[in-house]
């Protein structure tokens, strides 16, 4: 009797375990089934400006940079300045030793015996011919001509030796405040960079060679960027238009700029067409921008002031609409309605609403919270 009993109350007590497993798994189940109930943040629209920008890479430039060249050939024999140097037009910056060609030396010290030999022929007939005028013997015009060959053998003699000096000097003597051996500064500016040492071999700048540059010098008051804008956004760009400058190396401080030039044929560059800009800086006194220095700029293609915003992310779409979920109500469970607007200008992040919006509007935003009974 006893372990009948026994067995009856554990068959029971296992029915109850089977029972209770069965509607916790039902209850598990209605739990899961049940809807999931989605708070959304609620947003108002908002008074501000937005602006479309075109954004382009580049540098700094000072607006000419003027490589100063020689005049003549030699070998530099003194530098007189360095790279970050101001100077101004027509101040010394090097001087080039003139080593002369044998053959040109030659041919101009032939030059200067020649004219000695002429003139002194040239003298002592005038000589013979000033007494014999005195004489009577010969005439007037006689003496005149026999002067002017005189002269003329003279000034023959002086440009022989000039040439002489050039060739060998690189200046004659009466012509040294016009000096090729003194190379100049050609403009008021700052040396930018000089390659050349004391020693070094330069060539002149002619009409079949442009010459070794001595140094490069540049207006550092008044500088541009230059850079290049995608095709995609080019036909949206012209001259007159705002930049904001942000140059790295100055801890990313912005400048403004005005854009005075735009590329009329692009470049291919990494697969891509890009077309040059140029945009003039406005610098304070107070900074000091190198040229060289890498820049990004932002062209504002359309501004709109003090117009009704909200963020692009709550505006749905449907064909040429576009539309809104306004809060028609909070409690107990926030309920929506599709309600339609007109758009304006979009920087990707808000967006301007025309028409179609009040300022105490109630929008639906992303959800904030995603929990199941």
């Amino acid at each position: 009797m006893k372990n009948r009993l026994l067995k009856k109350i554990m068959r029971i007590i296992l029915l109850s375990f089977v029972g209770v497993a069965v509607l916790g798994t039902f209850f598990f189940l209605w739990k899961k089934a049940q809807p999931v109930e989605i708070v959304y943040e609620i947003i108002r629209p908002e008074t501000g400006t937005i602006e479309t920008k075109a954004v382009a890479t580049g540098n700094v430039e000072p607006r000419y940079e003027i490589l100063i060249k020689p005049q003549i050939s030699g070998i530099i024999s003194e530098v007189l300045k360095e790279a970050g140097q101001n100077v101004t037009t027509g101040e010394i910056i090097a001087k080039v030793k003139v080593i002369p060609e044998m053959v040109q030396l030659n041919s101009a010290e032939s030059r200067v015996n020649v004219a000695k030999i002429n003139s002194g022929q040239l003298e002592n007939t005038f000589k013979r011919d000033e007494q014999l005028y005195r004489q009577g013997i010969i005439t007037a015009e006689e003496y005149d001509t026999s002067k002017s060959n005189y002269l003329k053998a003279g000034e023959e003699l002086e440009n022989a030796r000039s040439a002489l000096e050039i060739v060998r000097d690189g200046i004659a003597k009466n012509s040294r405040v016009a000096s090729t051996t003194q190379i100049r500064s050609t403009i008021t500016g700052m040396i930018l960079d000089i390659p050349v040492k004391v020693g070094n071999s330069v060539i002149q700048s002619n009409n079949f060679n442009e010459g070794t540059t001595i140094a490069a010098v540049a207006d550092m008051n008044d500088m541009i960027f230059k850079g290049y804008v995608d095709e995609t956004e080019i036909g949206r760009i012209r001259e007159g238009m705002y930049i904001k400058l942000t140059v790295g190396a100055l801890e990313s401080r912005s400048f403004d700029a005005m854009l005075e030039y735009v590329a009329p044929k692009g470049e291919e560059k990494n697969g891509a067409m890009q077309f040059e800009i140029k945009a003039a800086v406005k610098i304070p006194d107070s900074v000091f921008i190198r040229a060289g220095y890498s820049a990004n700029a932002e062209i504002v293609l359309k501004r709109v002031d003090e117009v009704t915003t909200i963020p692009e992310s709550t505006i749905e779409f449907s064909g040429d609409s576009a539309f809104v979920r306004l809060l028609k109500q909070e409690h107990p469970k926030q309920v929506f309605e599709k309600h339609f607007i007109k758009t304006g200008l979009s920087n990707g992040i808000k967006t301007e609403v025309t028409e179609g919006l009040g300022m105490e509007d109630k929008i639906r935003g992303a959800a904030i919270k995603n929990d199941k009974k």
